[in-house]
């Protein structure tokens, strides 16, 4: 899974602080996403998306959810379960193309909070509006626990690699009936820095190598989002025209490191997985 930290302080004077149960059904926004088309391209390049003078990319559809997570991800009454977050999966649906230069609404409801073992299983909803009509929906699913939790699963430090160092992107080939070699992907530390300034998503263990090992992190790794996207697309340029896309974050993906593109089509759809020689880093399914 795809572990991300976000430190926070004790509540203030020892008053109790509300749990993370009790913001279900809390929704945060209406927040304004403009598409402005200089912003979009920057997001185009580094998500390995084909530039457009109408439309943004479909794997926009990350940026816009990081437009209003963090709402809930720094919300002082979750502040006792979010010391530690992990993203197990996410899925969107796109009822239509993105326009550029559009004033989008971007609102997220906290839909389901369940409690296990210490660990809050948090469904957030995400609805993205143009002009009073449905433009995109997702939901993502945040396991959140407090202080003391090692998401990365305590795994040795590695060296921290130059800023430079495993930028990659390479897409080819035909998605057939039978899984195939699609393309590869890496991040260096430099592209996410560029995408977390795309998609505002500034969680530091995307880029600063000691809070990834503090994290209880090897070191680095790649937002699951940005992997999300060069699998959507890929899709994209292979030639399908996603409805719908779920994605399960299997296991940390460091920078560095180069992921192999596989998948095979699936009814009108298709199943794509980034994967290396010990398994998958990220499972994707389009509709």
């Amino acid at each position: 899974m795809h572990a991300s930290l976000l430190a926070r302080s004790v509540p203030a004077g020892g008053r109790r602080a509300v749990s993370i149960e009790e913001l279900e059904g809390v929704t945060y926004g209406p927040y304004a996403y403009r598409t402005d088309p200089e912003k979009v391209g920057e997001y185009a390049d580094i998500a390995g998306a084909e530039r457009s003078a109408e439309t943004a990319p479909t794997s926009l559809a990350g940026a816009l959810l990081f437009t209003v997570a963090p709402h809930l991800l720094s919300d002082p009454r979750a502040r006792d379960a979010t010391a530690s977050v992990i993203h197990g999966d996410q899925s969107f649906t796109w009822h239509g193309p993105i326009p550029l230069g559009a004033e989008l609404g971007v609102t997220g409801t906290v839909a389901r909070v369940r409690e296990r073992g210490g660990v809050f299983f948090t469904v957030f909803e995400l609805a993205v509006d143009l002009a009073g009509s449905k433009l995109l929906t997702g939901s993502s699913t945040f396991l959140m626990s407090g202080a003391g939790a090692a998401p990365g699963g305590g795994e040795p430090e590695r060296a921290e690699p130059e800023p430079n160092v495993g930028s990659r992107s390479e897409v080819s080939g035909t998605i057939g009936d039978e899984a195939t070699l699609l393309g590869s992907f890496s991040a260096s530390r430099a592209d996410l820095v560029r995408y977390a300034g795309a998609s505002r998503d500034w969680n530091p263990i995307h880029w600063d190598h000691d809070a990834a090992v503090a994290a209880g992190l090897p070191g680095v790794v790649v937002h699951g989002l940005l992997q999300s996207a060069w699998v959507t697309e890929a899709a994209v340029r292979l030639g399908l025209r996603p409805s719908a896309a779920r994605f399960r974050y299997r296991r940390p993906m460091g920078a560095g490191v180069e992921a192999r593109l596989t998948g095979a089509r699936r009814g009108l759809g298709a199943a794509l997985e980034l994967v290396d020689a010990s398994g998958a880093f990220l499972t994707a399914t389009f509709e």
